[in-house]
């Protein structure tokens, strides 16, 4: 199915490409964090209706989090693991990606999700205006951050049916 994008989305996204291409900034940045858990993850599968397979877990049903950046330039991935994800753990992976790309001006696209706007992020973000710009996808399109097809395709070759055991 065919990825659906507004004209006004379609037109910002092309106007922070002009500004990469002019010098404007150096980087453009697809952000977003995934969830690795600690039970079997089953990505698909069959089976005869009314004959369900069981998979037994044994696990805890724990995980971590996963935040990074895709630079839509070169693909590089920066990703740092978390157990939990909040504000203060956003702020702490924004220092690191500053420092992952220092001197850099950067425009961050990511989805526009409550956090982001905490109060702990509002002077952080603008205090480093000159480095770092949010842009926000719009609303339920998780198909528009490049960062989603690393996410899948790590969880597809990776996770899927594997247990973790995090100690």
């Amino acid at each position: 199915m065919p990825i659906q994008i507004s004209k006004k989305h379609l037109k910002n996204f092309n106007n922070i490409k002009l500004r990469l291409l002019n010098g404007d900034i150096d980087c453009i940045l697809f952000t977003d964090e995934a969830m690795i858990r600690d039970y079997q993850d089953i990505g698909r599968t069959w089976f005869l209706k009314e004959k369900q397979r069981i998979v037994p877990t044994v696990a805890k049903h724990q995980g971590v989090k996963l935040l990074g950046t895709l630079n839509y330039e070169t693909g590089e991935i920066f990703c740092i693991e978390e157990e939990s994800y909040d504000a203060a753990v956003f702020l702490k992976f924004l220092n690191l990606v500053l420092e992952n790309y220092k001197g850099q001006r950067i425009v961050m696209i990511r989805d526009n999700a409550k956090i982001l706007h905490a109060k702990l992020l509002r002077s952080f973000l603008a205090e480093h205006s000159y480095q770092l710009e949010l842009v926000f996808l719009p609303q339920y399109s998780p198909n528009l951050n490049l960062i989603q097809g690393f996410w899948g395709w790590l969880k597809r070759s990776c996770v899927y049916y594997v247990f973790y055991y995090f100690v």
